[in-house]
């Protein structure tokens, strides 16, 4: 069956599934001495980015069981990871004392949400109406009003209401969301109205800079954008077409032109936010060069979930973790952690590339260090 027959079929499986290292560049790790150091992060996004607010709404898209988080201090903690997620790792190099709480978490308050807060959710995308299959999920127009109307008010009664404005630039804002809008919207099959690939991306690019200048609005001014992952390389895709080799190139075609559009949006929307700086952060590149090259940076599989993912007829998904499943016996050579989502392996190789990297191929025009010092 040719892969473009195919495409509508495999997103079937989604609609019934989704109802819902080693680094060779010699990065130095984090800020030396007397450097200027970022307040904290506030998140947006999809579960790439999420630390757990799906854990406290009504969806489909969890990771609060085992296997998830058996690397992770702290257990299941609603990462869709083995361990940490490129959140942590970020959070880490740059120094800062906690990790990002999840702002659905009612613990998440007072003088917790100083060091930023985290809004991410599974299923998520840029348009409102991306991941419903999903059961509940927080759209990115909702997580930018949950920052707007909740945790803002109470960030300025911890800092001061008269510094907060200009204590907000002190923060890195992270944006990792797109993958969902074609993973879970544009290729369901049964999507009543088919723009070309081309004129939805564009839509696509439109609205999230839409919501860039919203949250420049808000009192952002250091922004870091996440591409999307190479979604046609995903085990679910590949199992579910029956691909021992290479990727599903229809699939990231698609990725690459949003990723194409996203990376020349953080030079075309600085008119619009004077003052501000954006980078572009190439998870798609990073995790492309792995799969080429899987021996050079110490990953031995590139095709397979490491954990026990049942199939459709199995009751599963196809992508989700089976609960309290085995998982595969050198977790740290694996790419992906279940059928979808990469291993805590990959997280720290992308997170120490956005962090320190020179090369523009990675993360543009600058890197995640070079920014907080601004």
């Amino acid at each position: 069956m040719a892969v473009e027959k195919a495409v509508p079929v495999l997103f079937f499986f989604f609609s019934l599934s989704l109802l819902p290292t080693q680094l060779l560049c010699g990065c130095r790790e984090g800020f030396e001495e007397g450097q200027a150091k970022i307040n904290g992060l506030f998140v947006f996004g999809s579960s790439l980015v999420d630390n757990g607010n799906n854990n406290h709404i009504n969806s489909t898209a969890k990771a609060d069981y085992l296997p998830y988080g058996v690397d992770f201090p702290l257990g299941p903690s609603g990462r869709f990871t083995n361990g940490k997620n490129v959140i942590d790792l970020i959070g880490e190099l740059l120094q800062l004392p906690s990790l990002i709480p999840p702002f659905a978490d009612p613990m998440t308050t007072g003088d917790k949400i100083v060091h930023g807060v985290n809004f991410a959710s599974g299923g998520s995308g840029i348009l409102d109406d991306t991941g419903s299959i999903s059961g509940q999920v927080i759209n990115l127009n909702q997580q930018i009003k949950n920052f707007e109307e909740v945790t803002l008010p109470q960030l300025g009664d911890q800092l001061g209401r008269k510094t907060t404005e200009t204590s907000i630039s002190d923060y890195l804002f992270v944006v990792g969301t797109g993958g969902n809008d074609y993973l879970l919207n544009y290729f369901l099959p049964n999507r009543p109205i088919k723009l070309s690939l081309g004129a939805f991306t564009s839509d696509l690019i439109a609205q999230l800079s839409q919501q860039l200048e919203k949250l420049y609005s808000l009192g952002g001014r250091k922004f870091i954008l996440m591409s999307i992952y190479p979604i046609g390389c995903i085990p679910v895709v590949k199992k579910n077409l029956n691909i021992q080799h290479g990727c599903v190139e229809a699939l990231n075609q698609a990725a690459h032109l949003f990723n194409t559009q996203l990376k020349s949006l953080v030079d075309d929307i600085k008119p619009k936010m004077p003052g501000s700086n954006v980078i572009f952060v190439d998870s798609y590149q990073i995790i492309s060069d792995i799969i080429n090259d899987p021996t050079s940076t110490g990953f031995n599989d590139t095709s397979n979930a490491c954990c026990e993912v049942l199939s459709i007829p199995e009751g599963g998904n196809g992508i989700s973790c089976k609960r309290n499943g085995r998982t595969c016996g050198d977790r740290k050579s694996y790419v992906f952690f279940d059928g979808l989502h990469p291993s805590e392996s990959v997280n720290t190789l992308i997170a120490k590339k956005a962090f320190a990297s020179n090369l523009t191929s990675e993360v543009y025009p600058i890197n995640v260090q070079q920014l907080a010092k601004l």
